[in-house]
């Protein structure tokens, strides 16, 4: 039997629009549109084309392809900034090789759209509620087989304030689910009524709401009475006394919540100078690498002399300063918070950027910034290319420096960007394929860095991405996660604040405060229930001052058990596949015996 793609009956131009819709609503809900509210309504259009369409299961792919390539086409479009500007690369190859990549991530959504159909095939009415188990399995496996869940659609309510921390039970996978489930509330919704009152079915929801408690009777268009079963009255009372779904429910939790200080004066506290530089990422000549490094040093002597420090604690005495007596007091918060920033230990933060600082083999840079750790009597933290045991390779690492100006601590990059700091192909190959900024080995060990009583547990860039990371650290005792980061090789676009989101679920699964230095922003602190503090203006030089402790040690539900939720959705999902699968050969022996008698 030949196969023919002639015969192969595609969407509608209405159904595909439709889908494209979806995507676009989607796509606003994330940054730097941050309509958040969106996505908890985004995907209806999609799902209501692919129960429109369910009979193909060609078709439902096709739907959640065109809806997945046009998502990733539109959010992360900032992946062509680096070749277009940096690599020379023509907008016109630049734009269809982005193309390509968002047609391999549009599968996810495609396997997705086809196994939705199966389910609305098989369960009717009630696939809609399944849908959520299905997208989060999707998700689960493009992590899986990609190494990468960029812009998962949970990511879209990092800066809405609300729903964020059921994170802390069920990661990133648990905020999706819950989206996914307030779009196909409304969808079963549709089918429930259509189904149940044939047409006028939002005429007859309004019905019910006005009728249902008081009678058990609901008149047809016709004006005959039509009986309501037992379960239908559940059903409409339910949507009577619960008319909003479980989904907007849960974004009002964390209301209450009032936000925490990243400065607090307390003696016992450690305080981190957090450096954002600005270097720009054209090349740099000798020359300008020696004034960029002498501008790190000066950034932060300005707030270790206490020049630009007695903004930070008049702003904390206007905090604390709430009595009658507030110029006397604000007075006394701001003399406390100068005299235990004097005595307190401090961290100087230098963020990952184009420095190549190279510790280990650059005698020079280590007296340099020994130099400066002794003078000021502070500790260092930077990013440097450090060389491994054999001397052989290179590994992107956090390199800490105390007081006295030794070499304390050193953690090294354990998940690497590919094609960016190394080649994802067999060595023979892999020499030919240029990458970005080096060709690094992977670390491999979850090294915590000092940083006075409290433990850090440092995310070099794109390792802010990786929810096992955090979780490891906090495992092992960290107190705090640090960021480290450069995104200014891809330009003021959206992926600054879509790389920040990540951090911003980092610290809620964890119930640990991120401190995020980068380069050229976003720098900001957040608190263990996710809100952004002290953020720093992008693509300025600028500083920020802010305090860790010791944590209580506590460890939530998601540190202990990790990505439980996703894989109990890729159970539900693979049983419910089973089942389908199950019915399918049971009419197929029922109609082989049909045949033989």
């Amino acid at each position: 039997m030949k196969f023919s793609l002639a015969k192969v009956k595609l969407p509608s131009l209405v159904n595909s629009l439709l889908a494209v819709i979806s995507a676009v609503l989607l796509t606003l809900s994330f940054p730097d549109f941050d309509l958040w509210f969106l996505a908890w309504f985004a995907l209806i259009p999609l799902f209501f084309v692919i129960n429109r369409e369910k009979e193909s299961f060609v078709k439902s792919f096709v739907l959640g392809w065109i809806f997945g390539t046009s998502f990733f086409f539109g959010t992360c479009w900032w992946l062509t900034f680096a070749p277009i500007t940096y690599g020379g690369v023509p907008a016109m190859i630049a734009y269809p090789l982005l193309f390509g990549a968002a047609l391999v991530a549009g599968l996810f959504p495609a396997i997705f759209g086809a196994i939705f159909s199966l389910l609305l095939k098989r369960f009717g009415t009630y696939a809609s509620l399944f849908a959520p188990f299905i997208w989060m399995a999707t998700e689960f496996l493009r992590f899986n087989l990609t190494g990468n869940n960029w812009n998962a659609i949970g990511y879209s309510q990092a800066f809405s304030g609300k729903s964020l921390q059921y994170a802390s039970v069920g990661g990133v996978y648990l905020v999706g689910f819950l989206i996914i489930l307030n779009n196909s509330f409304f969808i079963w919704l549709y089918q429930y009524l259509k189904k149940e009152f044939g047409e006028g079915i939002f005429a007859s929801y309004i019905r019910f709401k006005l009728y249902t408690p008081f009678s058990y009777m609901i008149q047809n268009d016709d004006g005959m009475q039509k009986t309501v079963t037992g379960k239908q009255q559940l059903i409409i009372i339910a949507l009577v006394f619960l008319p909003v779904p479980i989904g907007i429910m849960s974004i009002l939790i964390g209301e209450n919540h009032s936000p925490s200080k990243p400065l607090v004066p307390i003696p016992e506290n450690t305080f981190v100078i957090a450096v954002q530089p600005n270097v720009p990422m054209s090349g740099l000549k000798y020359g300008e690498r020696e004034k960029l490094r002498e501008r790190h040093i000066q950034l932060a002597q300005n707030v270790i002399t206490n020049s630009k420090f007695d903004e930070y604690a008049e702003e904390e005495a206007n905090t604390y300063s709430k009595s009658e007596k507030f110029e006397k007091d604000k007075k006394f918060y701001s003399d406390l918070a100068v005299k235990n920033f004097q005595n307190a230990q401090k961290v100087v933060i230098f963020p990952e950027s184009p420095m190549n600082f190279m510790y280990e083999n650059d005698r020079e840079f280590q007296e340099f910034i020994k130099d400066f750790a002794i003078k000021n009597n502070v500790s260092v933290l930077f990013n440097s290319a450090e060389p491994n045991l054999r001397g052989d390779n290179l590994y992107n690492s956090a390199v800490m420096i105390n007081s006295s100006g030794e070499k304390v601590a050193q953690y090294d990059k354990i998940h690497l960007v590919p094609f960016g700091e190394y080649v994802p192909l067999p060595e023979p190959v892999a020499r030919f394929v240029p990458s970005m900024v080096g060709n690094f080995q992977y670390g491999s060990e979850y090294d915590l860095l000092p940083f006075g009583d409290a433990k850090g547990g440092v995310m070099i860039c794109f390792e802010s991405h990786f929810p096992s990371l955090s979780r490891e650290f906090v495992h092992n005792g960290a107190d705090v996660l640090i960021e480290m980061t450069n995104d200014g090789y891809l330009g003021e676009t959206p992926v600054l604040r879509q790389h920040l989101a990540n951090a911003v679920f980092r610290a809620i699964e964890t119930n640990r405060p991120v401190l995020r230095v980068t380069n050229v922003g976003v720098t900001a602190f957040i608190n263990e229930r996710g809100e952004v503090l002290d953020a720093a203006k992008p693509y300025t030089e600028d500083t920020r001052v802010w305090t860790i402790s010791k944590s209580n040690a506590n460890q939530t539900f998601y540190v202990k058990y990790g990505e439980w939720f996703a894989w109990l959705c890729s159970l539900v999902s693979l049983g419910l596949l089973s089942i389908c699968s199950w019915k399918k050969e049971k009419k197929k022996e029922k109609f082989a015996t049909a045949e033989r008698c």
